[in-house]
């Protein structure tokens, strides 16, 4: 009986969860259940949604990216500089931060599959490497329109109302970052569901040494693993940027826990026990709609990392409980 409780638990937990949180919340709330916070909601999730999918992407492969936090930060403040002080055309403005959320994915599988290093001190040192580079870059300071320089003057750039359209803007009654965030979860999940390229992904988390001696190229598969998971990170940066209006030195601080906590709630949706994209999607939205529903009590927001951390633990505790029994 106990072992069918605790089966019920983590294949249906997470959705009971979230139903009961938005009936309490509905109840305490009546603005709480109406079309705008549900679309206030799905925006301020589109972000988290994108870093925790490419932290989605390592745990599949068996390991795991702590740099997505800087990186976010790192992005923005690119995007924000080549926009406001060096006036680049859009184009630029969004495929530089890309290339740089690469490289940081590059020099993670460079730390992890050539040097042998363990992911989570490999990312460990990544993180603080990017965070001092991006703060450095900036000098500590924001970057908006018009800035004063340290150098004299003030920043020639501002930022246009196209790229501002990206983060802030509507379309067909939704908020353009809650598009691009459906549309991502939806291509990234028929790739991984439906395609050999996820088969294999999933296959050398599962176990690398099999995976090589069925011919798959193990190494290759972590590196692109860690590309996209910089990838990732970096259009969160640039919507980031998009839906504040500045570059933000910190951008990617909060997002870190935030995304990992998304994608250990993913593990118990409708029992998966691995990480998946949908459960991931299905994570952020269970934390996005809890942190929305505590604002509107007026719960303090030094208050959100107890429930954020809390969130992850009781995450954390019902999968490896659950793993647990499966071994026994």
């Amino acid at each position: 009986m106990k072992g069918k409780i605790l089966d019920l638990l983590f294949k249906y937990g997470a959705i009971v969860l979230m139903v009961g949180i938005l009936l309490f919340f509905s109840f305490y709330n009546p603005f709480f259940f109406t079309y705008g916070n549900l679309s206030d909601i799905l925006r301020s999730i589109s972000i988290v949604t994108l870093v925790a999918i490419g932290v989605t992407f390592t745990l599949i492969v068996d390991g795991f990216d702590l740099s997505v936090g800087s990186t976010v930060s790192l992005s923005t403040v690119v995007t924000a500089s080549l926009m406001v002080w060096y006036e680049a055309p859009l184009w630029i403005v969004l495929l530089a931060p890309l290339l740089v959320g690469a490289g940081v994915g590059l020099f993670n599988s460079l730390l992890i599959v050539k040097f042998g290093i363990p992911d989570l001190l490999a990312t460990l040192g990544a993180m603080y490497i990017i965070s001092g580079v991006h703060r450095t870059y900036t000098e500590g300071y924001s970057i908006y329109n018009h800035m004063p320089m340290t150098t004299g003057g003030t920043a020639p750039g501002e930022f246009s109302d196209t790229f501002l359209w990206i983060g802030q803007g509507k379309w067909l009654g939704l908020p353009v970052p809650v598009w691009i965030m459906l549309v991502l979860v939806a291509i990234v999940y028929v790739i991984m569901h439906f395609t050999t390229w996820g088969r294999i992904l999933y296959m050398t988390g599962g176990n690398e040494e099999a995976s090589r001696l069925s011919g798959v190229r193990v190494k290759r598969v972590k590196l692109i693993a860690y590309v996209l998971s910089g990838i990732f990170a970096s259009i969160g940066g640039i919507l980031f940027t998009a839906r504040v209006g500045s570059g933000q030195m910190d951008a990617g601080a909060p997002l870190l826990m935030e995304a990992v906590a998304a994608v250990f709630v993913g593990f118990s949706v409708l029992g998966a026990g691995k990480p998946n994209i949908l459960g991931t999607f299905f994570g952020a939205a269970l934390i996005g709609v809890l942190l929305n529903g505590l604002t509107m009590m007026n719960l303090p927001y030094y208050a959100f990392e107890i429930i954020k951390g809390s969130v992850l633990v009781l995450a954390l505790a019902v999968t490896y409980i659950h793993a647990k029994k499966r071994k026994a």
